[in-house]
């Protein structure tokens, strides 16, 4: 059994962001009716969009990327 939860995250899915400024972080919902919520704390905002980018980099130019213990070829 995994220890992770994945989600797909397409063009269509609706995500609403919203900055919870009591608790210093953001709030990310995907999907509407059993919505996945990610909590990003402040700090970690940038380090998440630096990946975020890396990866669409990768994806744009079909580079390799490391994943884990394994080699992903990053294509379309």
């Amino acid at each position: 059994m995994r220890d992770t939860v994945q989600i797909h995250v397409t063009a269509d899915l609706p995500i609403r962001v919203r900055a919870l400024t009591y608790a210093n972080r953001a709030e990310i919902r995907f999907g509407k009716a059993f919505p996945v919520v990610l909590l990003v704390d402040s700090d970690a905002i940038a380090v998440l969009g630096k990946q975020l980018e890396e990866a669409r980099t990768a994806l744009v130019t079909g580079t390799r990327t490391k994943c884990g213990d394994q080699t992903q070829e990053m294509t379309d």
